[in-house]
């Protein structure tokens, strides 16, 4: 005869482990900030200046304890009125929700005639930014891949940063990464100390090359346009688990698409989708 006591007590079991694994989730949400369907202000709580023209945005969240709640690879929306216009450009953080809680930070170079990246250059601690996300196709996976070859033009490097930190963050993930990154002088390269502590700490998983448009003499790295000999060089060969991303200027992302067909990646699509060999944020 089954005991009704232990029926009772293993009914009672269940029904408080779905009521617990249902707060924890809620609990969860409750922690992300991104909305898809409605803007948001956020402050700037700091900025640290990178470049005569390029700086690092910091923008807190509601609470202390709260993530923006943006998939590894995807992307914001950010909205200002310019001249009674509104202006929507997008953004990729190079903050993680793992190790930024309570903000979020913005790689921006800002253009004497941009639009939104002027705007941002003009604020000043405690403005506020609208926001709406997440958005993109892509959302990286660690192991999705066995290699990532990657090629980003100046602030190109934000959504290549994003990945390699969370790549470099998680020891279980053992995807290897190749970056060509462009710029047009040494002191425009973004992120170099983090991106070369990278490298320094796990070189057997991360390969950096980079380019400049105009070198000084000292300079040891390539020079000029990212070839396809550059491209054979210093990333990996296409073959499946290979995965080539790209991010910069529209010039230089229509060359690299030419010239990764011509060493064999597959050609890319007018609007990149997850798996996509070539993906272009």
């Amino acid at each position: 005869m089954v005991n009704t006591s232990f029926l009772f007590c293993g009914a009672v079991l269940l029904v408080c482990t779905i009521i617990a694994v249902i707060l924890e989730i809620q609990a969860n949400q409750s922690k992300t900030v991104l909305n898809k369907e409605k803007l948001q202000e956020f402050p700037l709580v700091g900025k640290t200046i990178l470049t005569h023209n390029t700086a690092v945005y910091r923008f807190g969240l509601p609470k202390k304890d709260q993530v923006l709640g943006l998939p590894i690879g995807q992307h914001i929306s950010v909205q200002a009125n310019i001249n009674g216009k509104e202006i929507v450009r997008s953004y990729t953080p190079t903050s993680l929700d793992s190790d930024s809680v309570g903000f979020f930070e913005l790689l921006i170079k800002s253009y004497e005639k941009g639009n939104i990246s002027k705007h941002f250059a003009e604020l000043k601690i405690g403005d506020k930014i609208k926001v709406r996300g997440p958005k993109g196709f892509y959302q990286y996976v660690p192991n999705m891949c066995e290699e990532i070859g990657m090629i980003a033009g100046g602030t190109g490097i934000a959504p290549m940063y994003q990945i390699m930190k969370a790549i470099f963050a998680n020891d279980a993930d053992k995807t290897k990464v190749s970056l060509v990154y462009g710029n047009q002088t040494e002191e425009d390269i973004l992120l170099k100390k983090e991106l070369d502590a990278f490298v320094a700490k796990k070189p057997d998983q991360f390969k950096i090359y980079y380019m400049l448009d105009k070198a000084p003499e000292s300079w040891t790295g390539g020079v000029g346009y990212i070839t396809a000999d550059i491209m054979k060089d210093h990333l990996p060969t296409p073959a499946d688990g290979v995965q080539l991303l790209v991010c910069g200027p529209p010039p230089m992302v229509s060359s690299i698409k030419r010239n990764a067909v011509s060493i064999g990646f597959q050609k890319a699509k007018p609007i990149s989708k997850m798996g996509d060999q070539i993906f272009v944020f």
